[in-house]
């Protein structure tokens, strides 16, 4: 079946299901630590009680959504993504013990499914869900509006919104540290406000008014700051790191990039903690309905 995408969410299909997809799905165990800390708040938030339909965006390797299902009982859990690589690890999750180092190591709930879509334009049944949660992934959708307002459509009146999404790049210690690092002093351009990407949920005005006008509740706003975690230690963070912001290497020459790669090196380093290596993360708990 042809995965039905708005074309304006090409570019995400393109890079969340071929290599930077491939990417996380290799490291699941390093991306669910690195956001571990905040899983609870999300929960907590999103109060799921016995016999909800649940509905996590963004869901990637599948943690979230296994802790939604196990807190659903009677209910179910989906998960949805565009990576079909990471889908595959969340399935995997779900159907076998998981030994490796993370915060999962046991079989995940039978009543929990995935589907890789793009939650922007899939006809999801209406009103469908008691609870819509996201962990950091609906900052990337193309038309924010037009996606709230599908999403909201299968969402049942009163239905709850629980939304994990990053405050400002400045608030955020560990992608000052790490652009910083690799643009070798280098001037990077900002994206516009509320375009695709990590911050496109930072400013409460602009959510609350794409929300309100997608027919949620005037939203709440929780700031709430956790460590983050890139590993065990500087070798493993850093591969960690070039896996995901690499690109910003592209076109240094030798000794540019040379030196780039050693004030990365020093920073995580210097991060190093008895848990591992950490850095300062400020994101958003923000909480509505559906009217």
């Amino acid at each position: 079946m042809t995965l039905q995408i708005d074309p304006a969410n090409a570019d995400q299909l393109q890079a969340w299901d071929t290599a930077e997809g491939v990417f996380w799905a290799e490291e699941a165990n390093l991306f669910e630590h690195a956001l571990h800390r905040y899983d609870d708040a999300l929960l907590d938030l999103a109060a799921i009680r016995d016999g909800d339909q649940v509905l996590d965006l963004g869901c990637g390797t599948g943690s979230i959504t296994e802790a939604a299902a196990r807190l659903a009982g009677s209910g179910t859990a989906l998960g949805v993504d565009l990576s079909s690589p990471m889908l595959a690890i969340a399935s995997q999750s779900a159907a076998e013990p998981r030994n490796a180092a993370g915060p999962r190591n046991a079989a995940g709930p039978r009543n929990l499914a995935y589907l890789q879509a793009d939650a922007q334009v899939y006809p999801f049944p209406d009103a469908e869900f008691d609870v819509v949660l996201s962990r950091t992934g609906t900052m990337f959708f193309a038309d924010q509006v037009a996606a709230f307002t599908n999403i909201g459509r299968a969402t049942r009146p009163g239905g709850r919104l629980a939304l994990l999404s990053w405050r400002s790049a400045p608030e955020n210690e560990w992608f000052a540290a790490f652009t910083t690092a690799l643009a070798a002093g280098r001037e990077l351009p900002s994206p516009p406000p509320g375009a695709p990407g990590p911050f496109a949920q930072a400013d409460p005005l602009m959510v609350a008014r794409d929300l309100k006008a997608a027919g949620f509740a005037e939203p709440t706003f929780e700031a709430v700051d956790e460590p983050m975690y890139f590993g065990r230690d500087a070798p493993t963070a850093e591969r960690f790191v070039l896996g995901v912001l690499g690109w910003l290497l592209v076109g240094l020459d030798d000794e540019t990039r040379t030196d780039a790669l050693a004030a990365l090196r020093a920073d995580l380093q210097a991060h190093q903690t008895a848990e591992g290596v950490a850095y300062a993360s400020s994101a958003w708990l923000i909480g509505s309905t559906k009217e």
